[in-house]
């Protein structure tokens, strides 16, 4: 996994939005078809960047792949088109890791949110699933790639 991604995009782009429905609607598919693997890694790798205030990221390009976003990248990205990802940014800032499970996917410039209340808990999946993140990334980033195709 990227340790940082610059995000930069621009979401008032007048280009034709080529996919974006597509691409939104696969990485829902996958995220409802891996959700206690997701919550359990989002957990494990709360425990590994303890206070640093990065949020996760699936970037879609070139292939489906996570990447750590940090909060600096994204108030940035949040000024460059004109405020329109406040409340993203307010979901973050509120984001309750022992409970939930928050990532932003990536691609076609566009951010799409992904937030869940996880049941059971990501403490409890990440013991459940029994996986190191390493693995977990590894396993799930193999899925992405088969169920998402652009």
């Amino acid at each position: 996994m990227k340790t940082s991604i610059e995000i930069m995009m621009k979401l008032d782009s007048n280009q034709p939005n080529l996919g974006q429905q597509s691409w939104q609607s696969q990485l829902d598919q996958f995220v409802k078809a891996n959700r206690q693997e997701l919550a359990a890694l989002a957990w494990g790798l709360h425990l590994q960047w303890g206070e640093q205030p990065d949020t996760l990221g699936i970037d879609l390009k070139p292939t489906p792949h996570f990447v750590a976003c940090p909060k600096s990248a994204l108030e940035k990205l949040n000024e460059s088109v004109q405020n329109r990802l406040q409340e993203i940014l307010g979901i973050v800032d509120g984001y309750q890791p022992e409970k939930e499970v928050l990532m932003i996917g990536i691609g076609f410039d566009h951010v799409h949110l992904i937030y869940f209340e996880s049941n059971p808990t990501p403490p409890d999946c990440f013991e459940q699933v029994g996986k190191d993140v390493d693995s977990l990334l590894k396993q799930l980033e193999d899925s992405m790639n088969q169920m998402i195709k652009l």
